[in-house]
């Protein structure tokens, strides 16, 4: 009783913060896109003749000194920038930042895990199902989907191998994308991962219920997917040394939905396979045993 509680009030808290959150992202990425917007109208409208008048502009800074020039620069005109007083470099991260924030999340991912086998101890009494007594169109459409989804995933890296070699490092990528477009990229990547591994995580860890270990790869994977993401914030926001998360968090996701993907297919499309994994192994080899057996004595060979 005690424990259903702490995690409901857990839950709750938990939901309350991430509406706010989320309400304070979303009205910040709306305002910079506005500032954004108002920028790019207001250098639309400048008449053509100011590109123009800018390169005059800049060669009368330098003959004037750095502080004209600083205070005669046109952030609207196509000049190169020459004065050194102009450009700001970002001072460097912490290593509490740099080094601490990434294996923080690596923590969280772990916690994660901690957290669903304290609050879901694995149980030997569960509901029992066999895939293979499934209906037909029940089989195929699991097995359709289930490979949909794993050309999906593919896909799904071969995006992440262009925009790499389009923008050169995964911190350039996440520096040109805007908060408004990390919102969205959020939102459709934790509904993609949430509905992939629901939908093969389900049948395959009650095919498997009888074993400890597969009972970890359903939640491990989705524990992965939400780090990910998660990981993506700190690339563009605080370090890039957040990719080595994100790294470690697509090994853990496709390590997981291979695993379950290669279980259901086989029990699915090949029913005459036995792995010790299989809670029926046994009552199949004595059938399939018999089977032979029985092609063996023909009535008529004695």
């Amino acid at each position: 009783m005690l424990r259903s509680r702490i995690f409901a009030g857990v839950m709750a808290l938990l939901f309350v913060l991430m509406f706010s959150g989320v309400r304070v992202i979303a009205q910040t990425a709306a305002d910079q896109d506005a500032l954004a917007a108002t920028v790019a109208e207001r250098s639309a409208i400048a008449p053509a003749e100011g590109q123009a008048t800018g390169l005059g502009d800049a060669a009368r800074s330098l003959q004037s000194g750095p502080a004209d020039a600083e205070e005669n620069f046109d952030f609207f005109s196509d000049a190169p920038v020459q004065s050194a007083e102009v450009i700001e470099l970002p001072p460097e991260k912490s290593r509490w930042i740099a080094i601490g924030a990434p294996l923080a999340l690596i923590a969280f991912f772990f916690l994660v895990i901690l957290f669903n086998w304290w609050t879901v101890p694995f149980t030997s009494h569960s509901v029992d199902i066999n895939l293979r007594d499934f209906p037909p169109a029940a089989k195929r459409g699991i097995a359709f989907a289930v490979v949909i989804f794993g050309i999906a995933f593919c896909f799904g890296a071969s995006e992440i191998w262009y925009q790499l070699r389009l923008h050169g490092s995964a911190e350039a990528y996440f520096a040109q994308m805007s908060l408004g477009k990390l919102i969205a990229f959020t939102h459709a990547h934790l509904f993609g991962f949430t509905t992939c591994f629901f939908i093969i995580g389900i049948p395959f860890s009650m095919q498997f219920n009888q074993i400890r270990l597969y009972q970890w790869i359903f939640p491990a994977g989705l524990a992965a997917s939400l780090t990910d993401v998660m990981s993506w914030w700190g690339i563009k926001y605080l370090t890039p040394n957040f990719e080595w998360v994100s790294m470690f968090c697509g090994i853990v996701f496709s390590v997981s939905y291979l695993w379950m993907l290669i279980g259901l297919l086989r029990v699915l499309l090949f029913p005459d396979v036995i792995w010790a994994s299989d809670k029926d192994g046994a009552t199949r080899r004595a059938a399939q045993q018999d089977a032979r057996e029985q092609r063996k004595h023909h009535e008529g060979d004695y």
